[in-house]
């Protein structure tokens, strides 16, 4: 039998009911998930780490690194890996871990659920089953299983509050179905490159969306020497204001001047940036702003993050960042 770790984080499936609505319970969860779910053991030989107990809303840079360390601590001792997590920023984790785990040979595999274990109509059940069967399989990377559906960690996004359907990868296949059987839809890598963690990450950026009638006067004013980066969630493929009082233009200039690195990434799920397509593309462009192509919004984030925090060099950053290097881009 294989051995696997199953690490807990928190999350809605670690959760009791608690009035209307439903809370973190950890002292209801110091047993192991498998006195709960028996039936995993006829899958693996688990053992469960509890690393700390958080609602995902709570987690951040520090939990990453946090997890990554762990699973480099105990990577030669297991043959893969289950974190469970909550919903919200799971595919944040995820695609923070695909950069910080570098060189994978082994499953790493997030999963969670939509109403807590303790209840009757949970899906944690099943997505527990599912996710502990594929840290068995050769699946090689940072992955979330998630209602019979297995994505790559850095595709995914969170495309439902309410459905058990919860995730989505809106421009990359799934890696595996599992149904009467499981239909992998990957081969394993050839790479013999060996496993590396880098774990730091550095939060100095910010997400910036664009709307109609953005006021520009409040980015103007920015202090940009505190900043490293900005990703900008940008209309189409890549459009914004260009005229009059909206235009964002300045706003990109300053930027370029404060060798602040611009990320043009898409409001839309689907297809991706492109920003020699238009104009407003062309002019960021010109004043140094880059493309994030394809990427969710989680792996555009995390992706810089951890390039911050592991690189100092701007024009390597920015080199990086286009390049795809765990499977997060398409082009």
């Amino acid at each position: 039998m294989k051995k696997i770790l199953q690490i807990q984080t928190g999350g809605t499936i670690a959760m009791s009911a608690k009035g209307e609505g439903v809370e973190l319970d950890p002292e209801a969860w110091s047993g192991t998930l498998v006195d709960r779910v028996t039936e995993l053991n006829e899958l693996a030989e688990i053992h469960t780490r509890p690393l700390f107990f958080e609602d995902s809303s709570d987690l951040n840079t520090n939990h990453w690194k946090e997890l990554a360390l762990c699973i480099q601590s105990n990577y030669e001792a297991f043959d893969g890996f289950v974190i469970l997590h909550g919903t919200d920023t799971m595919a944040y984790t995820a695609s923070a871990l695909s950069f910080a785990l570098m060189n994978l040979s082994k499953p790493v595999i997030l999963t969670g659920s939509q109403v807590p274990l303790i209840s009757i109509r949970s899906d944690a059940r099943r997505n527990l089953i599912n996710s502990v069967e594929m840290a068995t399989t050769d699946l090689q990377e940072v992955a979330i299983c998630f209602n019979d559906h297995v994505y790559r960690g850095n595709r995914a996004t969170k495309l439902s509050i309410g459905d058990f359907d919860a995730f989505g990868s809106p421009n990359f296949p799934l890696l595996a179905e599992i149904g009467l059987t499981i239909e992998m839809n990957t081969v394993p890598k050839t790479s013999t490159a060996s496993f590396e963690v880098l774990p730091e990450f550095d939060n100095s950026l910010v997400v910036l969306t664009v709307f109609p009638s953005l006021n520009t006067d409040f980015l103007m004013k920015l202090d940009l020497t505190k900043l490293k980066a900005i990703i900008v969630r940008s209309f189409g493929s890549g459009n914004f204001p260009m005229k009059g009082e909206f235009s964002l233009l300045p706003f990109l200039t300053k930027c370029e001047q404060h060798d602040v690195i611009v990320v043009f990434v898409s409001q839309a799920d689907y297809d991706s940036v492109n920003l020699t397509k238009y104009p407003a593309g062309r002019k960021a462009l010109e004043v140094g702003a880059i493309s994030g192509s394809d990427m969710t919004l989680e792996a555009a984030l995390t992706k810089m993050m951890w390039l911050l925090g592991n690189y100092e060099d701007s024009a390597i950053i920015r080199k990086l960042y286009q390049s795809d290097l765990a499977g997060e881009l398409s082009n």
